[in-house]
């Protein structure tokens, strides 16, 4: 009978957790990143020290825009897309990123953590499927399917970038 009841009781919490286990890495409720040859719409945004060219987009719900990013600045930079909040918390990622030094001015470093006792920064990558970093001089891309209206932002999360002004307004319309 306890036998049954831990298997019962096993399986109650497997399904309870399928959803948490089938979401995986990241999801996100305005949409998902798609393959560049789904895009409708091709936007071009120039990022520099310290602003984006646009600084705000209008785009529909249902869309699927490329964004080509162009680095006309000294520094690296992020397109990130997502809220306030989001940007909030991903703004303490790329911090303890950059105290690690894993993050430089102009680039990505390439350190093995683990190694130097920094065993909480071991394996983290910026390989958010709403964000890119393009260093200086080069052009990256970035092709995402809004699925719902809203309010959102394009950000650069690099430590102060954000705070400097380097944020744009995304309207995204029935």
């Amino acid at each position: 009978m306890f036998l049954r009841k831990s298997w019962w009781l096993a399986g109650c919490l497997l399904v309870l957790s399928a959803p948490a286990l089938a979401a995986g890495g990241h999801t996100f409720a305005f949409g998902e990143a798609a393959p560049a040859a789904r895009a409708t719409r091709t936007v071009q945004v120039l990022l520099e020290d310290i602003a984006f060219s646009p600084t705000s987009l209008d785009v529909k719900a249902g869309e699927t825009v490329r964004f080509v990013l162009v680095n006309k600045g000294r520094l690296l930079h992020e397109f990130n897309l997502g809220d306030a909040t989001m940007h909030a918390d991903h703004q303490k990622e790329m911090l303890k990123m950059q105290a690690s030094g894993m993050l430089t001015a102009t680039g990505m470093g390439q350190m093995d953590h683990s190694a130097m006792g920094h065993a909480d920064m071991a394996g983290m990558q910026h390989d958010d499927p709403n964000s890119v970093l393009v260093e200086p001089g080069k052009t990256a891309e970035l092709t995402w399917t809004f699925s719902k209206a809203g309010a959102l932002e394009f950000a650069c999360n690099i430590p102060g970038h954000y705070q400097a002004g380097m944020v744009g307004k995304l309207n995204v319309s029935q």
